[in-house]
């Protein structure tokens, strides 16, 4: 956003923001801590992260009253909820707490670094409720050959996935085989921008993409997949190690950086969102896999993405834990608090929970390094964000604080990439909820902020009728 000269008063006016600002998850808290405690619901959580990715989930949980105590590994990411939530140096000392509080007591999970979901399965064996990944998991989503070979035998499309670790032996694959084709990496040490998507019919723009991307790096494990025409969608759904809970929802991501789809990959720009109309695609997709998630200890977000087109539905990748900014864009919608979500997850009986009708628009705010890290670019935290002392508590519960803390004076960006917030609204449509959280964001201001502007524009305009055609909502 553009800066402007401000008059004395206005200044005074920001300054009342940033009080604004630091006041809003207490005030939150408050009202939160009576509802939780009418209805009898009091846990305590411990989350476990390296950048502190569900920064707007611990506060959520917080305001509902429960405790929480947060620790991030990262050295640059610890300005994170700085001032606003308990951190502590080492999660492993802080199992006691956890223990003492028997069946409300919790550990949450963000990451699928390596190693992760197998620690997570040691600590349900030890008899802690776990809630985020598994080995399994985790296996889905890093190894990419595995997780195709089994989509393929649950009945999904299959000879469109190669694998290879050799760029010279991919680059020959393709110069016998021109065509179109995505470049992704197996493994948990990889990033969004790591992926490229092949332009020229022919694959040459791959075959250099290899050398610049594989060749210097050594033995890696990568896969070459079909440019596949169609319309991208996301099937995601909560499980509880022996069922999903109902009901799914049905996602559209925005992933490049800039509007109109150009620019870097980056993890996300924006989301839309639904929870109608989805059983018959979930049965038709993410059902198919209970049995074999089944008894493995999973119990967490699973999301699977996929391709739509005339010719079936084609699934690219998974992710097996919560998604950034996927559960921000979901909780407007869902009609129950997480702490009793969680509940539900926890006790392991499957079923339905509320959730609220129409469509919800997420749009993700960044500051710079974003799409990059600080690892990478030197690039100032600390700038100050500033709201609108106006917003209401029902507003302010539509924006999802990412990479922030508590400054002298308010409000602050932190962190490591420049994840500073997530705005979201609901509405029957997706073109009144895409006007909504714009205009939520026109509440805030924040130095050099960007985000894109046409979060849900081709899903209006085009897609939905396209989707509704192809039988994808039954």
């Amino acid at each position: 956003m553009s800066r402007r000269s401000k008059s004395s008063s206005a200044a005074s006016a920001g300054i009342a923001r940033a009080n604004v600002g630091v006041s809003i998850e207490r005030d939150c808290r408050t009202a939160g801590d009576r509802a939780s405690k009418a209805q009898g619901v009091i846990m305590r959580f411990l989350g476990v992260t390296e950048t502190c990715d569900l920064a707007a989930l611990y506060l959520r949980l917080l305001a509902e009253g429960h405790e929480v105590r947060v620790a991030i590994s990262e050295p640059l990411a610890q300005g994170t909820l700085a001032g606003l939530i308990d951190q502590v140096a080492d999660w492993r000392a802080e199992l006691d707490w956890v223990r003492a509080a028997g069946r409300d007591g919790v550990i949450l999970f963000e990451s699928v670094s390596e190693g992760f979901g197998a620690l997570q399965d040691d600590l349900r064996r030890d008899g802690f409720q776990v809630i985020g990944g598994s080995a399994y998991g985790d296996r889905l989503e890093n190894d990419r050959a595995f997780a195709q070979q089994l989509l393929a035998e649950l009945g999904f499309p299959r000879g469109h996935v190669w694998e290879f670790s050799c760029a010279a032996e991919a680059g020959a694959f393709i110069a016998a085989n021109p065509a179109r084709y995505v470049l992704k990496f197996s493994g948990a040490d990889h990033s969004a921008d790591d992926t490229y998507v092949g332009e020229l019919a022919d694959g040459s723009d791959v075959r250099a993409m290899l050398v610049h991307k594989v060749a210097h790096r050594g033995k890696v494990r990568f896969i070459l997949m079909e440019h596949l025409e169609g319309i991208e969608v996301g099937i995601g759904a909560y499980f509880d190690g022996e069922h999903f809970l109902t009901p799914a929802c049905l996602d559209w991501e925005h992933k490049r950086f800039f509007a109109g789809d150009i620019g870097e990959l980056t993890g996300e720009m924006g989301t839309v969102a639904t929870y109608d109309r989805t059983d018959h695609f979930f049965e038709s997709t993410l059902a198919r896999l209970e049995p074999h998630l089944r008894g493995r200890g999973h119990v967490g977000y699973i999301n699977l993405n996929t391709i739509v087109n005339a010719r079936g539905i084609w699934p690219l990748e998974f992710t097996c834990r919560f998604g950034y900014p996927g559960f921000a864009v979901l909780e407007p919608l869902q009609a129950l608090s997480w702490g009793l979500l969680f509940r539900q997850m926890l006790d392991g009986v499957g079923g339905r929970f509320p959730h609220h009708p129409g469509f919800a628009v997420g749009v993700v705010m960044t500051t710079p390094p974003f799409p990059y890290s600080r690892h990478q670019v030197s690039a100032p935290v600390g700038l100050p964000i500033l709201l609108d002392p106006s917003l209401d508590e029902a507003e302010r519960r539509h924006f999802h604080f990412g990479e922030i803390g508590s400054g002298p004076g308010g409000l602050v960006t932190s962190g490591v990439y420049g994840w500073t917030m997530v705005i979201t609204a609901v509405a029957p449509t997706v073109a009144a909820a895409q006007a909504l959280a714009y205009a939520h964001i026109g509440r805030i201001t924040i130095p050099n902020a960007r985000y894109r502007r046409d979060i849900g524009d081709r899903l209006a305009a085009t897609d939905l009728a396209a989707l509704e055609q192809l039988g994808l909502f039954g």
